[in-house]
């Protein structure tokens, strides 16, 4: 048997990995800034996430969600602090995608309705509603594409004023829209989400997969504003590698036995791996390393004339040039051993890094960087 060919692949296996160092298979060395799409947050194999996750093994792997799982509060306990969202409740799955599908199924069931209102260049996952809320038709099947979905420019509050009406199950937004290039929704526009989805009984969902887990500086990026979601999907970082989802769900927003459901999520396994990472986050103070390192990166970026602009907020960014940068990331990889992210806005590169990358790391890909732009 044969692996199912749908990932373009580089030449390279990575074996090893700590905080944001990577080795491959013949011991070469690599600087992560990209973590594997957002998912490294506290660093490859970090010492308290290794071990929560290997106390946990040596006890219990997983059992169902038919039982008691203590593990399954404390995680809601501490993530309601750290977010300052203790009112919320708590449903734990595996994946950002599923994150996402069982929120736009909660708005679908609070409402009893069904359309859905999304952002142009939007990602959400790819299982059959997220998929059919991503704005990319390539990969959206003829049996993913008949949701009631309507797409509409980011930050443009006309278009969203004349789009929501009483038939409107739900307006998700990304805390940042990742894939696309990390484009952020003004403040103005969350904000007038927020009143739109309240004056028509619409469901307002915050997809903080890639964003959220402290990445901004903030728990959430959402929490840049004052505006307080009904729902907010969380997966990527807060498991640090290991599968995680979660949504967050409002205390207006009344739950029933059997109204979701799911075989892995919550286990005992993925319960101890986002708590390590809630613990690190905390005991580490790596939103405030992520606040500070953005902006310093930011400001030494911008002075770079190659540089049309940089976007984001900690340490999400996004780093848009006057040409193409698929050529250029090559050279970063191949040349100096850095790994960076693509975007569907092909002149920009994405930073992901661990929150606990330092300074003279990101020093190391300013250089590069400079080095490769000729400076």
């Amino acid at each position: 048997m044969k692996l199912f060919d749908v990932y373009p692949l580089y030449d390279i296996e990575p074996v090893k990995g700590s905080g944001s160092k990577l080795w491959d298979k013949e011991g070469i060395e690599y600087l992560d800034l990209y973590g594997g799409h957002a998912v490294i947050s506290i660093g490859h194999s970090h010492p308290h996430y290794v071990k929560r996750i290997s106390d946990q093994l040596n006890q219990l792997g997983f059992y169902s969600n038919a039982v008691q799982n203590s593990i399954q509060e404390e995680l809601a306990e501490k993530l309601g602090v750290i977010s300052g969202l203790e009112d919320y409740q708590l449903f734990l799955c595996s994946s950002g995608a599923e994150a996402n599908e069982n929120a736009l199924k909660l708005a679908s069931f609070q409402t009893g309705r069904k359309k859905v209102i999304a952002m142009k260049n939007a990602f959400h996952g790819r299982t059959s509603g997220a998929v059919a809320t991503t704005d990319n038709p390539k990969i959206i099947a003829p049996f993913n594409a008949d949701h009631q979905v309507e797409f509409v420019p980011l930050n443009d509050v006309e278009a969203l004023t004349a789009a929501i009406d009483e038939e409107t199950a739900a307006v998700i937004i990304e805390g940042m829209q990742g894939v696309a290039g990390v484009f952020l929704p003004s403040e103005e526009y969350l904000l007038k989400a927020e009143k739109l989805c309240k004056e028509n009984g619409a469901m307002l969902i915050l997809d903080e997969v890639q964003s959220g887990s402290g990445r901004s500086g903030k728990f959430f990026a959402f929490q840049h504003t004052d505006i307080k979601p009904d729902i907010i999907p969380l997966a990527k970082g807060i498991g640090n590698g290991f599968p995680v989802g979660m949504v967050l769900i409002a205390p207006h927003i009344k739950p029933w036995h059997g109204m979701l459901g799911t075989t892995f999520g919550g286990n005992h396994l993925a319960c101890a791996a986002a708590l390590s990472v809630l613990e690190a986050i905390c005991e580490e103070k790596l939103m405030e390393n992520a606040s500070q390192l953005g902006e310093w990166l930011t400001a030494e970026l911008e002075l770079i004339s190659e540089v049309k602009e940089v976007r984001g907020k900690g340490l999400m960014i996004g780093i848009t040039l006057d040409f193409e940068a698929v050529e250029l990331r090559k050279k970063l990889l191949f040349n100096h051993k850095i790994f960076t992210g693509s975007a569907a806005h092909k002149n920009t590169i994405r930073l992901l890094p661990s929150l606990a990358v330092t300074k003279e790391e990101l020093s190391q890909f300013l250089e590069a960087l400079k080095i490769e732009l000729k400076h």
